[in-house]
């Protein structure tokens, strides 16, 4: 349990790590924390960046979680613009690229994921959307464009989805260009992929599958996109958006084991004294069907780890609710939302609604226990079956007791 004399360095100044500050103080914690940032800003949330602010309903400030307000309730030391370089895990200190050091007694690494970028010819000038700079510098680029520009979005998976989305309300054209056979089969399996095909066209936005891009190169004012067959697409704007890559580089001497990201255990304990948590934690999970290491990259576990974690290192009591995996995309004018950990391997049934409705409900199971559920469009039913993620019922229970009936 933390002391007043101890002190507490988080090492990520984004969601995951903001919100541990403020649990940990919720929780009664009066000791000395220090919380260290790469990005000069003060902490802020990601989702709200490809869905108010590209559309243009936040100013971006409006998605800051960290007002100076805050940071004075919280009582917490900044440091920002500061990556970290190393950390010494016997002495819990850690070394920062300006040859600062930083020793407490506890280190929390909360330093997430960054976009995956890909080596086209165009390199700077295309666009990716995941820092608060990310969505100014697309935000500055696309009001430059005439209405009806065409803007190539090279990715056709969740944050692809809502990048079309919003530039299409913006008056623009995208085009999404997806590599797989359809959108998220590789997340959600053949069954849920083709029930979700059909939405970009349902509102007008032009969806090309199973489409390699070779190259992209700078055309005049614009950009040319380049295909692996040959054929070319002149576009205005181009934005990646092809996945994470976790934020660990900078513990390669640490001693921590770090495979897909830093994992720990059930506790999200590194080492002692060393804990992970959020995007960047490669965590022992207990769900219905047993234990899995599992690394999430979910807006609701990054919360849950940093109210878990804070809970114990303050009070002592381990956190014995399961965790449920939670996650929701606004996309093609609709709210898809899912719960639990599954593989596109994992049998799926539709229970209520339909394709043709834009309204259904679904149920993951795997050797007949259900381990996930994805909705579209049906957010109350969803939730009215999460129970079905905190004790194992198999897919025949499930159906029987049918709670989104009632």
């Amino acid at each position: 349990m933390l002391q007043t004399s101890d002190h507490v360095v988080v090492v990520g100044a984004g969601f995951a790590g903001w919100r541990f500050v403020e649990a940990l103080r919720r929780e009664g914690y009066d000791g000395a924390v220090t919380l260290v940032g790469e990005e000069a800003h003060l902490p802020y949330d990601r989702p709200p960046l490809s869905k108010q602010v590209l559309v243009g309903k936040w100013d971006v400030a409006k998605a800051t979680l960290a007002t100076p307000e805050l940071i004075a309730k919280n009582d917490v030391t900044l440091h920002l613009g500061a990556a970290a370089a190393g950390l010494d895990v016997a002495t819990t200190t850690v070394h920062l690229v300006d040859g600062r050091e930083i020793t407490g007694s506890h280190v929390v690494i909360a330093t997430g994921a960054r976009a995956r970028r890909l080596d086209f010819t165009a390199g700077a000038d295309l666009h990716y959307l995941r820092s608060r700079d990310d969505v100014v510098s697309l935000l500055d680029d696309v009001a430059a464009l005439s209405p009806g520009s065409v803007v190539a979005v090279v990715g056709g998976g969740f944050v692809g989805a809502e990048v079309a989305t919003q530039l299409d309300a913006r008056g623009l054209r995208p085009i999404v260009l997806e590599a797989a056979s359809r959108p998220l089969v590789g997340a959600l399996g053949e069954d849920v992929s083709t029930w979700l095909e059909g939405l970009a066209a349902g509102v007008g936005i032009e969806l090309r599958s199973g489409v390699q891009v070779g190259d992209v190169t700078r055309d005049g004012d614009g950009f040319s996109v380049r295909f692996a067959d040959g054929d070319q697409l002149a576009s205005g704007a181009v934005v990646i958006s092809v996945g994470a890559v976790v934020n660990v580089e900078w513990l390669a001497t640490s001693g921590l084991t770090i495979d897909n990201g830093v994992v720990v255990d059930e506790r999200l304990m590194a080492a002692p004294r060393v804990a992970a948590i959020g995007d960047v934690a490669r965590f022992m999970w207990r769900g219905v069907l047993g234990e899995e290491l599992i690394r999430v990259e979910h807006w609701q576990v990054a919360n849950d780890h940093a109210m878990m974690l804070a809970h114990e290192w303050v009070t002592g009591v381990v956190a014995s609710a399961p965790l449920v995996p939670y996650f929701w995309s606004d996309q093609y004018a609709k709210k898809l939302q899912m719960l639990g950990h599954v593989r596109a391997s994992d049998d799926v049934v539709q229970v209520i609604g339909g394709t043709e409705e834009g309204k259904w409900l679904a149920l993951y199971s795997r050797d007949g226990i259900v381990n996930g559920i994805v909705a579209l469009g049906q957010p109350r039913a969803l939730m009215l079956t999460r129970h079905f993620l905190e004790v194992p019922t198999s897919l025949e229970q499930a159906l029987e007791l049918a709670p989104w009936a009632g």
